[in-house]
């Protein structure tokens, strides 16, 4: 028979259950002791470094200078791409929808501004003209209205008005020839009291007793000849100076 022979490893290196057991769930609870009471300092390490590298640039004043620079320089750019969106609205709609650069906008708007200026000019011209005509059409109103409310006085006075244009105008005036010596005065003064100047005038008799005077005055571009309240200003002026009436 065979000898059985002892083992390799002797039992003195190999530890007892029990006491392997504990020794590792003391070594486990060490571990994790250990490592349980190192993780907050662990966190809060972390913590500080964030809020240092947070709080670094903005105490670095190269840092703040480049920052506000580049805030200034997106200002600035927003501010001009608004100014060129403004001239390119001035362009007709056909310019406007084309893509174009900043300098063939401000060269298209350089060759708009005439074109633009001569039809104001013209829309004035237009406006004055139209003016003028609706001020003769009020002008040939009143004096029928004038003649229609003189009628009764027709006889003594009678006054009707006309324009030329912006700066002359023509007054005719029927009166009596036997108060015509000192009327005629009176009504050149009171003329020249309202702003109008004397150019020219002419008088003709007819018969009936009656003296037809035909003025050419010089009046104000914003001044309004109405015959109404022309021929009221007469004839007040004459009930008080000659008692026509």
């Amino acid at each position: 028979m065979l000898a059985v022979s002892p083992p390799v490893f002797s039992t003195m290196g190999i530890w007892p259950l029990e006491f392997e057991t504990i020794s590792h769930n003391d070594n486990y609870n060490y571990f994790i002791t250990s490592e349980y009471y190192s993780f907050p300092h662990q966190f809060s390490s972390l913590h500080s470094q964030v809020e240092v590298q947070t709080s670094t640039p903005s105490s670095n004043p190269t840092m703040v200078k480049k920052l506000n620079h580049n805030a200034s320089e997106r200002d600035r750019r927003k501010r001009i791409n608004i100014l060129y969106s403004s001239l390119r609205s001035v362009l007709p709609m056909a310019d406007q929808m084309k893509n174009m650069s900043i300098p063939g906008t401000i060269s298209q708007v350089l060759k708009y501004i005439p074109i633009l200026q001569k039809q104001v000019e013209g829309l004035t011209k237009k406006k004055e003209e139209l003016l003028l005509r609706i001020s003769r059409q009020e002008d040939a109103l009143m004096n029928k209205e004038s003649q229609r409310k003189i009628a009764p006085h027709s006889y003594a006075f009678a006054v009707s008005t006309s324009r030329f244009n912006d700066n002359e105008a023509s007054i005719q005036i029927s009166t009596c020839e036997e108060s015509h010596k000192s009327s005629f005065s009176e009504i050149l003064l009171c003329l020249e009291n309202i702003g109008l100047v004397l150019l020219n005038a002419s008088s003709s008799d007819t018969f009936g007793e009656r003296i037809f005077y035909n003025l050419h005055l010089q009046v104000e571009k914003t001044y309004r000849l109405e015959s109404q309240i022309l021929s009221e200003m007469l004839l007040s002026m004459l009930e008080k100076k000659e008692g026509v009436f």
